[in-house]
């Protein structure tokens, strides 16, 4: 849950402006968004963002942080953070690597989450969903293992015992 960059509430409203050709991301919690919102209906000065002294926002949101991430280049494909800031698109696979620590905030506050887990075509066979579920929390139990979650571990231990048992009722059938 991201927070408010005018107080320290939860952030209800994300809005993204483009200043000088820039992205850049604000964060507000209702009251701070209801004064922003006013702000700018009432042609307020949009570079004070949630009035009262808003500028340190603008401040912070071109502050060293994003200078130093612009400055991060991929050595394979050499493209840099400003460069995928500006276009939106990420040149070689290496990329979510050397900007692992940008992307992910990026990724969690566009959809909350930063795995992608894919889809399964709705006519798929039970049996095949439930071999697709089989897969994953093997793998889900491989890292709780590695990660030493060990309840965590036993508790998936203990859903591919039932998934198990059902695919070879389903089979025998």
């Amino acid at each position: 849950m991201k927070k408010c960059r005018r107080c320290t509430k939860p952030a209800t409203l994300h809005i993204t402006e483009i200043r000088n050709g820039v992205a850049q991301p604000l964060h507000l919690c209702e009251k701070c968004a209801k004064k922003y919102l006013s702000s700018v209906e009432a042609g307020g000065n949009v570079e004070d963002p949630v009035g009262e002294g808003g500028n340190e926002l603008v401040a912070a949101l071109a502050g060293e942080d994003s200078a130093d991430a612009d400055a991060l280049t991929c050595p394979q494909c050499g493209i840099t953070f400003k460069q995928f800031r500006s276009q939106g698109r990420l040149g070689c696979p290496h990329d979510y690597v050397v900007f692992r620590d940008e992307l992910i905030p990026l990724l969690e506050s566009i959809h909350s989450e930063t795995q992608h887990v894919g889809k399964i075509p709705q006519r798929t066979p039970a049996i095949s969903r439930k071999q697709h579920d089989l897969i994953r929390l093997r793998s889900d139990l491989k890292s709780a293992v590695q990660n030493e979650k060990y309840e965590e571990a036993a508790d998936l231990r203990d859903r591919i015992r039932r998934l198990e048992e059902e695919l070879v009722e389903e089979q025998s059938n």
